[in-house]
């Protein structure tokens, strides 16, 4: 049997995102998440939970992160799980977080205004990448009158 390790989360950011870079000059982001759950009880009361969650993510994603991202920011994590272990002053520590590989905006900006195509990854529309397209550029239709240059 085949592993899978796939993490999606859908939620809001408790701080400003954390952009450092490596020695190598590779942008890494931390990003704090809280994904929110409610529920009914066996006495049909509605309860609140709250789940925390660590985000890491890398290079220009982490940038974008940075640049268009603040505490409140929703957006949508597609990522996997990792499990991490060092030992600090003599303990044992370790962590299980997750390193996201697709990160998307969702709502405002830091600016205040919508994105051209109602949400998305913080860059430009024309610069988005779609999963579906296997990351390939996203092209604009062509404008009114431009049918002679429609693909066949």
């Amino acid at each position: 049997m085949s592993d899978l390790n796939k993490v999606f989360l859908l939620g809001n950011l408790t701080k400003d995102p954390e952009v450092r870079f490596t020695p190598a000059g590779k942008a890494v982001g931390e990003l704090r998440m809280a994904i929110n759950r409610k529920y009914k009880t066996a006495n049909n009361e509605t309860k609140d939970e709250t789940c925390f969650v660590s985000v890491v993510v890398w290079g220009r994603q982490a940038e974008t992160c940075g640049e268009y991202l603040k505490k409140g920011s929703q957006l949508l994590v597609e990522g996997r799980l990792q499990y991490d272990e060092w030992e600090k002053e003599g303990k044992k520590q370790n962590r299980i977080r997750v390193v996201a590989e697709r990160v998307q905006f969702l709502g405002k900006p830091r600016g205040g205004s919508e994105f051209g195509d109602g949400g998305g990854s913080g860059e430009p529309r024309e610069k988005q990448k779609s999963v579906e397209e296997g990351g390939a550029d996203r092209q604009e239709p062509p404008a009114e009158g431009d049918s002679d240059n429609l693909p066949l």
